[in-house]
């Protein structure tokens, strides 16, 4: 019911507080034939924010074409669990600065932005296409003076320390992919699913070379699969990491990763 409601709200340009006071509202041929073609795309699993183009995350609202992953309710816990640190941090005489690897739609380091008007940051990724979207989000948000997108692979495109690291990397096993939903496996890029055979093969990466680029008193924050914490924190712990927490998302499952050196 939820999923048509907004499809027909898409589709017909209508404000909700617009449907539900026009009762006799009849859409004409045109937006009927737009409503029919969003059901017929949501009947063959694509996801409603697809098909809408845009999604809402952290109170703002993102554009999220197909070239990159759908922010999830799930990843607002990350972006909370930095700002938890922001406000036990020190005062510190520098402006935060933030970097997020791998950015896709920019949603978590553009969220962080938001919520921190003095923050500063760079978002990383290797797809341009991606870039171009987190760009164009930002512009959106009226975040652009604040952060710098730069193409590369983890840290290559990078020369400077940060205070804080963050990341939602791929992290599917590659033989569990097949067993995701349609919603999943159809609609969002591979490259922002498949996290090698085991799916820690971003952490591997993330976690021995994160330490170079991180200010003494920094912290690194990645998201993690439902069931990863334990093989996350000991690969954290074999790359020297201090301080391993693993925050539990509302359905208990394994959910954010911090550490600092």
């Amino acid at each position: 019911m939820l999923d048509a409601r907004l499809l027909l709200l898409e589709a017909t340009g209508l404000s909700h507080e617009e449907l539900i006071s026009n009762e006799n509202f009849v859409p004409d041929a045109l937006k009927t034939a737009r409503f029919d073609e969003f059901v017929d795309r949501r009947l063959c699993h694509e996801p409603v924010h697809r098909i809408i183009g845009k999604k809402e995350f952290f109170g703002l609202m993102f554009e999220i074409p197909p070239v990159v992953l759908e922010p999830r309710a799930d990843t607002e816990i990350l972006v909370e669990t930095v700002l938890r640190w922001v406000d036990a941090r020190p005062i510190k005489s520098h402006p935060l600065r933030i970097v997020e690897i791998g950015t896709g739609s920019g949603a978590i380091i553009l969220a962080l932005l938001h919520e921190l008007p003095n923050a500063t940051g760079i978002a990383t990724d290797i797809s341009v296409d991606a870039l171009n979207v987190a760009r164009g989000n930002a512009i959106n948000l009226d975040i652009k003076s604040r952060i710098s997108f730069l193409e590369g692979d983890y840290f290559s495109p990078i020369a400077e320390k940060f205070d804080l690291i963050v990341s939602n990397p791929p992290y599917i096993a590659r033989g569990e992919i097949e067993t995701l939903a349609p919603e999943v496996r159809n609609f969002d890029p591979m490259i922002a699913l498949d996290g090698g055979p085991d799916g820690l093969d971003a952490y591997r990466v993330l976690l021995a070379e994160s330490a170079n680029w991180l200010n003494d008193d920094g912290i690194v924050v990645f998201e993690i699969g439902h069931d990863q914490g334990k093989a996350v924190g000991l690969l954290a712990h074999d790359h020297g990491w201090k301080k391993i927490k693993i925050i539990k998302d509302y359905g208990d499952n394994d959910r954010v990763f911090t550490a600092m050196r």
